[in-house]
């Protein structure tokens, strides 16, 4: 068995530990011995809160960070086997969970590898398709019952994220143009709430979380943020992925109303502004694709 990796990315949070092949080598041979010989090799990834290693060709290990990332792999393991096939793409499916050994403190997971690839936010391939794509996906997780499934990570009213955006929006100081996101960010805050039950939402829809192939959407990864609570949230993929000429066809086919519109625009506008000081120096992909949003929110408003 052989392990390497890609460059190790800077720390992102001042709680993360140190994850490298070598280490996933000895986790995976001690816990599942029958995967002991295959490679492993660290994967670049735009991720702030899991590690991603392949294993051999037909699996993923994927190891939490730092402590708040914990918990999700208990929620994945749990609901993907749920919700899996009532999706119309596939999601990760999870094949084994590691203990902690070998001087990682947390559990962790194996899943099956997925094939595709990220697509890049102003380089989207047959963008229509993908809009609808995306759409249909968005659809089939809010039939599915909510009943027992745990509340959203992103899933409560957007007054919540008040404080932390205009906090974020002080901090970025001449980088943005603070009064422009400020008014519409007190635009997306005087939106009617949601008041209807609360449905799933995966919480994080971003490129970096969906694969694509052949120009067609085939995969949504990484649940960590999914429950259920206001689903406008997941409409954040129209402004951190879609391109604008097609952000129409995203709306109907989702069937969201002005409200819920302005809400997830809201919610792509707070995460953007909160995450582009945090990671600008540390995830150059992710502040990069943040200040692709604000741009993006900016242009739409005129």
């Amino acid at each position: 068995m052989s392990a390497h990796d890609s460059p190790t990315p800077p720390r992102m949070h001042a709680d993360e530990i140190d994850l490298d092949a070598p280490l996933v080598q000895r986790l995976v041979a001690r816990r599942f011995p029958q995967w002991a010989a295959l490679p492993v090799r660290r994967l670049p990834s735009s991720g702030t809160e899991n590690a991603m290693f392949r294993l051999g060709t037909e699996l993923l290990v994927r190891l939490p960070r730092r402590p708040g990332a914990v918990p999700d792999v208990k929620l994945e393991q749990r609901w993907l086997p749920r919700l899996g096939p009532l999706l119309p793409v596939a999601v990760p499916e999870p094949v084994g969970i590691g203990a902690p050994q070998e001087g990682y403190p947390w559990p962790w997971s194996v899943y099956r590898w997925l094939r595709g690839r990220n697509p890049v936010a102003g380089a989207v391939r047959e963008p229509e398709r993908l809009a609808e794509d995306l759409a249909s996906f968005v659809r089939a997780l809010r039939r599915i019952d909510p009943q027992d499934g745990p509340p959203g990570y992103r899933g409560g009213p957007l007054r919540d994220r008040n404080e932390p955006t205009r906090a974020a929006i002080a901090e970025l100081g001449a980088r943005v143009d603070a009064g422009a996101v400020t008014a519409l960010w007190e635009e997306s805050l005087r939106a009617p709430e949601h008041a209807a039950p609360p449905v799933w939402a995966h919480g994080d829809l971003s490129p970096g979380n969906v694969l694509v192939d052949a120009g067609r959407l085939s995969a949504v990864l990484d649940f960590g943020c999914a429950g259920v609570g206001d689903p406008a949230v997941d409409l954040i993929v129209a402004w951190n992925l879609l391109p604008a000429a097609v952000r129409d066809t995203f709306r109907k086919a989702v069937g969201a109303d002005d409200a819920q519109w302005a809400r997830g625009r809201g919610w792509a506008l707070s995460i953007s502004l909160i995450q582009l000081p945090y990671y600008w120096d540390t995830n150059p992909a992710l502040a990069e694709n943040s200040r692709h949003v604000i741009t993006e929110i900016l242009a739409e408003a005129g």
